[in-house]
């Protein structure tokens, strides 16, 4: 089915690629900053006597959490009923000891050192999104995610005089800005943009190219040299006479060819640029933060959802925790479960709602943690941080924005979706890493093989509880979508699928908020 373009673009954003419907516009600044709307947390609700609502909370991931944490500071009485045995949901840090069996049988268990960990699921938080507000209203620290790193490398395989050999960011952006830059240069001063241009226009953007591509002037025809060190050194500067040596240019049509210039458009994304940030020691700090201020003893953890009805006193929730059912009444309901598992769960919903769980189109992503005993990106390639992209079934390598100049480090192998996703997940844990390390030694060498001391692998759609990374909708703008943003009864519907931040935790924290405001308005209006 053909995507929109607004969701193609959050497909590609979430891997690292986001901003290309907005490069152009921010790269000449027509773009304004934006702020998240005001959020009014509910006040502390006075029921005259009558006791406080109980609301059930169908799933303990980010919606859920941030649905379940406003509640309580407005006074109500929360349930979290979660199949897991930890909060957090598709936010999951991988730490020793993690043991998971997945749908296809496989069994890992996660052998990382003391201090290594993977993230599984989000792993940055760009600074505009809520996500760290709730970071600092729960004590969470926070430290830089290395997102850009002009050190990394970019890996087309191909054919091309480009193709199969690591690039250098910062190498590849000055021969793509450079050649770009004299061209729209010689193009303007020939006249072939005198119909869109006055002369003192035409002036301005050559004088604009010539120092966005450090390009020549006029009198040297705006050539591309790249002898001003943008594009790095065969030798660097350094003392007395020695003032280092560039390397000559790829050739235009090289440059063209090898299609390196298309991923420089995620800095601009909005989602995308720098800075960005992840929590202290894990992604995961962050729901257990949210369990502590919530209350331990408000959650039930392996908790199986077997039943969900609208009843004329409120809501009943059948569950069960392994043993028989067990029968759960409250005023209200909150489903917080990934629409299609959601739609799977019996219920009393009307056929229009469950056709709206239904129209949600998962779709899968992977990611495999390597941890080495030496941290070769740094020692080997000068590289602290950072994404390398490529054209590889790996598609992105993520090398740890913490620990520098430390014994050991954890790289992300591949952070890859759709069908790269899924043709490693349907291989076992020690297929996935031999194929992992056969692609990243063609960027990184040899070395990429060496000194690996533990790895784990999750492949999402093969995830019990969540079958898939995030949802996709066919329309945000129709009635099938919106059926899910109003309360069906006494059930309401939260996720960041009900947001225009799909896969980010700040779009799960804003439905809730939404809901959570919809709920207690409801209440409070009685």
């Amino acid at each position: 089915m053909a995507q929109s373009r607004r969701q193609f673009l959050q497909q590609v954003g979430i891997t690292g690629g986001a901003g290309v419907m907005y490069s152009a516009m921010g790269a000449l600044g027509l773009t304004g900053a934006a702020e998240t709307p005001a959020y009014a947390a509910p006040t502390r609700i006075e029921l005259n006597g009558r006791g406080r609502k109980h609301v059930v909370i169908l799933g303990a991931g980010i919606a859920g959490l941030t649905s379940a944490y406003e509640l309580r500071k407005a006074g109500y009485q929360v349930t979290l009923l979660e199949a897991r045995k930890r909060p957090g949901g598709r936010n999951w840090t991988v730490r020793n000891g993690t043991v998971e069996k997945d749908l296809h049988g496989n069994t890992q268990t996660a052998r990382f050192s003391s201090g290594q960990y993977m993230n599984a699921g989000p792993g940055r938080i760009p600074q505009h999104h809520v996500t760290l507000d709730y970071c600092r209203e729960l004590g969470v620290a926070i430290e830089p995610f290395v997102n850009q790193n002009a050190d990394a490398y970019l890996y087309r395989e191909g054919a091309t005089a480009l193709s199969n050999k690591p690039i250098r960011h910062r190498t590849a952006k000055a021969d793509v800005y450079g050649y770009v830059s004299e061209l729209l240069a010689k193009a303007t001063d020939q006249g072939a943009l005198d119909a869109a241009l006055t002369a003192t226009d035409k002036d301005a953007l050559i004088s604009f190219l010539r120092s966005f591509g450090a390009i020549g002037a006029k009198a040297d025809g705006f050539a591309y040299t790249g002898t001003d060190g943008r594009r790095g050194y065969v030798v660097e500067p350094g003392a007395g006479l020695e003032g280092g040596t560039t390397a000559t240019p790829y050739g235009l049509s090289d440059v063209l060819a090898s299609g390196v210039g298309n991923y420089f458009s995620f800095e601009f994304g909005w989602d995308q640029a720098m800075m960005m940030f992840q929590p202290v020691g894990g992604m995961d700090r962050i729901p257990y933060a949210f369990e502590q201020a919530i209350g331990r003893d408000k959650f039930v953890y392996g908790a199986k959802v077997l039943g969900l009805r609208n009843t004329s006193e409120g809501v009943t929730v059948v569950y069960s925790t392994g043993a028989r059912p067990r029968e759960l009444k409250a005023d209200f309901a909150i489903c917080a479960l990934p629409p299609h598992i959601a739609a799977t769960v019996p219920s009393n919903l009307p056929d229009n709602v469950l056709a709206s769980l239904r129209y949600a189109r998962p779709t899968n992503a992977g990611k495999i943690g390597i941890e080495y005993s030496r941290r070769w990106w740094e020692q080997d390639h000068r590289i602290y941080g950072g994404i390398t992209n490529s054209n590889l079934d790996i598609v992105n390598t993520w090398y740890p924005s913490s620990g520098f100049h430390g014994d050991k480090g954890t790289v992300i192998g591949y952070y890859n979706t759709g069908a790269n996703a899924t043709a490693y997940g349907a291989l076992s844990p020690a297929a996935r890493l031999d194929r992992a390390v056969a692609q990243g030694t063609k960027i990184h060498g040899d070395v990429y093989g060496r000194d690996i001391k533990a790895s784990f692998s999750v492949d999402w759609a093969g995830t019990e509880y969540s079958r898939g990374s995030w949802v996709g909708w066919p329309s945000q703008t129709d009635s099938t979508y919106a059926a899910l943003l109003e309360a069906t009864g006494n059930i309401y519907f939260a996720g960041d699928h009900l947001s225009h931040a799909i896969a980010w935790q700040h779009g799960a924290m804003v439905s809730a908020r939404a809901t959570v405001t919809a709920l207690h308005t409801r209440v409070t209006s009685r």
